[in-house]
């Protein structure tokens, strides 16, 4: 009986095997078995027709070779067939599984399948390209489960929770609303960010009914999930539909970013990590037992050597096998500066205008110190690495951790410096009070491209619903307009900006906070709320627009931002008013005057005499403008923004 516990000094002297070749690799004259696993003393390799269930037909001893790997070449065309690995070091044998380099798998993942990979390539796939950006302030990222997207009956998507629900085009409300893949586009969406696709642990593929869940529970990582397949059986076929769904947004221009979680696994001591090279993948305590700093139940040892490769060339090879635009790490903040900043530069490899970000926090206490970790506050030290503004969000609808909590659009004063912090994008500015800001201290990133802007995400209450619970009392139409003022301040801040799929149509889970595993009647997107909100999904297109056509709202400098963006002196509890100015980022305007009132009372306040274009005001915005005002006093609207522009 294996205890499994381990110590540091377990692992110091393991070698490091530097090839790129590990993994079962096939041609039609032969397929080649390589692993690294330093403790074992045997490894078998065994062949199956299928999947699941069924015994094994032919069965190989794998080669000791060297620096820890084992080898083993079988000199026959195995396309289609399955196989597993089982593996024995000294405590006995481990139970059989695929191997952790894995590129397919059959149903729920239990056993690899050897494929042909030119198969699972779809039509005009060689002429695919990414739809990266040069300058990460440029986009507009969406989060999105693929599941939610197309489950509810008011989607008309026929592929309902699959791959190809993102190939459907013309997709509409009976009352004409468009909906899928057209909404994204009518948004002016410019990356779709996917929860997890890799292949996860706790969806029985053979009753895809049965379970839901988001997917941060990885089994393999290198395989997309089959849940999400029309055949689960046959990878060829998931594989090939994912690369179709990433097809079908490049051709509609928008990205693809995936959702990757290299900081825990799903299952402990039966994950393929443990049943290759036990302990070896893993933090521990100071008492031997797993460290859980993910709160998951694991935390993988991305420091180590071995760990940190496999982690850096999966996602290499995720980039580069699906044309994948982006990524964003699953707590970030339990990966190390280290290897976090090696993927970037394996990524820069590919295409340099691949996007990273992740959550710059951990869900527990690690062993690993917090100073050599990619938490938020060391984001200066990550090369074109971002962290997501949990200031932004925590400044406008207040902390997402206690359900009546308010921010700035839902009524709090006395605030306003911490929301100033995140208009600027998280960089250093001399008109931020830092002392002000409660969530950080000091700016964390080297240029607004490291600082993604939101409000809510997939985690805790939808903005919705966190209104409805914070301001028990507030009529649908100031939930309405605390919603308009959110949107309007994320997509006017410097930053990227990124929301949460249907917060546009005020999305409800009915007040459920963690919906990880809730079924889908809680989790899909309700789309014929669209009609219900149908001014909301306006003024978001509108904000979005407004962006596309200014620069000024995406300064990708932190110089330019403290020199273009200038807060007004006058103080009004519940108001930020700011410029930018002098035809900041080569906008074509010479100086934009952003003013927004979280009160809710209507504010008089003094700006500069101009012959202003007013471009949003008292909930509604036109990016052409609403026509002129000469004015040096302007009323603010209660729970609004105003922009106003001189345009020479």
């Amino acid at each position: 009986m294996r205890n499994w516990k381990f110590k540091e000094s377990d692992f110091i002297d393991f070698p490091v095997y530097e090839g790129n070749d590990l993994g079962v690799h096939w041609t039609a004259a032969k397929t080649t078995i390589k692993l690294w696993a330093p403790t074992a003393q045997r490894i078998f390799f065994r062949l199956y027709k299928t999947g699941v269930g069924g015994q094994a037909i032919k069965e190989f001893i794998l080669l000791p070779d060297e620096l820890g790997t084992w080898i083993y070449e079988i000199r026959e065309n195995l396309e289609g067939m399955f196989y597993t690995v089982q593996v024995r070091d000294l405590a006995g044998w481990l139970k059989e599984g695929p191997d952790i380099y894995a590129k397919a798998t059959g149903v729920n993942g239990i056993r690899g399948m050897i494929i042909d990979p030119s198969k699972s390539n779809p039509p005009g796939w060689e002429t695919d390209t990414r739809r990266t950006m040069a300058n990460p302030t440029d986009m507009l990222i969406y989060e999105v489960h693929i599941r939610d997207f197309s489950m509810s009956p008011s989607s008309g998507i026929i592929n309902k929770g699959k791959y190809l629900g993102f190939t459907e085009s013309g997709t509409r409300l009976p009352s004409g609303e468009t909906t899928g893949i057209d909404h994204l586009k009518e948004l002016g969406i410019t990356h779709v960010h996917l929860l997890p696709v890799a292949d996860f642990y706790t969806v029985d593929e053979l009753n895809p009914a049965a379970h839901y869940n988001w997917g941060y529970d990885p089994l393999n990582y290198n395989t997309p999930e089959g849940w999400y397949s029309t055949d689960p059986f046959d990878c060829t076929t998931r594989i090939r539909e994912m690369k179709q769904l990433v097809q079908s947004l490049h051709n509609n221009g928008m990205g693809v970013i995936l959702d990757v979680v290299y900081n825990h696994t799903g299952l402990i001591f039966e994950s393929y990590f443990n049943q290759t090279v036990p302990g070896y993948f893993y933090r521990f305590n100071h008492d031997g037992t797993f460290s859980d700093g993910s709160g998951c139940g694991t935390e993988l040892a991305t420091e180590r050597e071995m760990v940190r490769r496999y982690i850096v060339e999966s996602v290499a090879y995720w980039a580069e096998e699906y044309h994948i635009d982006g990524f964003r790490f699953d707590l970030m903040g339990l990966i190390d500066i280290g290897t976090m900043n090696q993927i970037r530069q394996r990524l820069d490899q590919i295409d340099p205008g691949i996007f990273m970000y992740g959550e710059g926090w951990s869900g527990g206490q690690s062993p690993l110190q917090e100073k050599f970790r990619a938490v938020k506050s060391n984001t200066k030290q990550l090369d074109r690495i971002a962290s997501f503004c949990d200031d932004m969000r925590n400044g406008l609808k207040g902390s997402p951790f206690d359900k009546n909590n308010v921010g700035f659009i839902s009524g709090i004063t006395l605030r306003e410096e911490q929301l100033k912090f995140a208009i600027t994008g998280a960089v250093d500015h001399d008109q931020i009070i830092y002392d002000f800001v409660n969530t950080s201290h000091h700016a964390w990133a080297n240029s607004p491209e490291q600082c993604v802007n939101y409000v809510s995400c997939h985690d805790n209450l939808t903005l919705f619903d966190k209104l409805q619970y914070s301001c028990p009392e507030a009529s649908p139409e100031t939930v309405e307009r605390m919603a308009r003022l959110a949107f309007g301040i994320v997509l006017t801040s410097q930053g990227v900006p990124f929301f949460l799929a249907g917060d546009e149509m005020l999305r409800s889970k009915g007040g459920h906070p963690d919906s990880y595993r809730s079924p889908d009647y809680v989790n899909q997107i309700e789309w014929s709320r669209k009609a219900d909100y149908a001014e909301l999904v306006r003024f978001v297109r509108m904000c979005a627009e407004l962006r596309h056509q200014h620069p000024a709202f995406r300064i990708g400098n932190a110089g330019m931002v403290k020199e273009k963006l200038r807060f007004f002196a006058k103080y009004i509890p519940g108001v930020i008013a700011y410029e930018l100015c002098d035809h900041a980022n080569g906008d074509r305007w010479r100086r934009i005057l952003v003013l927004l009132n979280g009160n809710n009372y209507s504010v008089e306040y003094e700006i500069p005499m101009e012959n202003w274009l007013i471009v949003a005001q008292n909930g509604e915005i036109n990016p052409n403008g609403m026509g002129y005002s000469k004015t040096n006093l302007v009323r603010l609207h209660p729970i609004s923004m105003m922009i106003l522009a001189a345009e020479s």
